[in-house]
């Protein structure tokens, strides 16, 4: 997309500063991404986080997972916003923007079809990926709780998880005129889980570590019992302890409109 003509202003749309941009909605939106981008308040750190090695290094595992899933979007954003520019298309078209913007991309590739293909595929492959690590959190719950066999438990979790994914599928089809609230159903989905659901997990998970767990076995689990340098923890344990919960709750409540700046 890059040697596309007219791509400089993609990068200048991706790259430069433009701070009247900045506004209350954005930050919001922004700190609700970074919860689902992260995968945090879903359960999913817990999950995999249960079936780490004793011995991993947590903080640097954890700083890795931030700064590759910001590499990522960046690359993405370099991949897509040049074309989107290129070929005059609305840098807000929301989610379908892939779709629209790839597609010319590959129109101008030799071999564009080969290309287009092997991305959807990819991309399919993708989905799929960040579906299963989702789903795993209630197939664990289902099998360590509730006893059940894996198989059936993930047939449970995928038929459950499938109802509402069908719902927002078709809502940029045959229920596109369906609103709720004046959101359909994918954006309101979208709008509840990443600046309510998943802010009110974060926080519940952030209050228990912070208050509840015991302080010299958070030491112990960054530290690998003494064996690994972490003099980060005290400004960990502050930060969770009332920074982070401040934080989530902000976003909370500016999500349910209580809280307007």
């Amino acid at each position: 997309s890059l040697t596309l003509p007219g791509s400089i202003r993609g990068l200048e749309f991706l790259f430069k500063p433009d701070f009247s941009k900045i506004t209350s909605s954005a930050i919001l939106i922004a700190l609700g991404q970074s919860f689902f981008s992260l995968s945090i308040g879903m359960g999913t750190l817990v999950t995999y986080g249960s079936y780490i090695k004793k011995d991993e290094n947590l903080g640097f595992t954890a700083f890795s997972v931030a700064m590759t899933d910001t590499f990522i979007a960046i690359l993405a954003g370099v991949a897509i916003f040049p074309a989107v520019f290129a070929f005059n298309i609305e840098p807000g078209s929301g989610e379908g923007l892939v779709f629209i913007t790839l597609p010319n991309i590959f129109n101008q590739m030799p071999g564009g079809y080969l290309f287009s293909l092997i991305f959807f595929i990819l991309l399919t492959v993708a989905a799929l990926t960040s579906t299963i690590s989702v789903l795993e959190v209630i197939v664990a719950f289902f099998v360590e709780e509730l006893e059940l066999k894996r198989k059936i438990a993930t047939l449970l979790a995928a038929g459950a998880v499938s109802v509402p994914g069908i719902l927002c599928v078709l809502s940029f089809s045959k229920m596109a005129d369906m609103k709720i609230f004046g959101l359909t159903v994918f954006q309101l989905f979208d709008f509840s889980s990443a600046n309510l659901f998943l802010p009110v997990g974060g926080l519940f998970i952030v209050l228990f570590v912070a208050w509840f767990s015991n302080r010299n076995s958070v030491k112990k689990e960054f530290s690998n019992n003494g064996n690994l340098k972490a003099g980060y923890i005290p400004y960990y344990l502050f930060v969770i302890k009332f920074i982070a919960p401040l934080a989530i709750a902000f976003i909370f409540l500016s999500g349910l409109g209580f809280i307007r700046f």
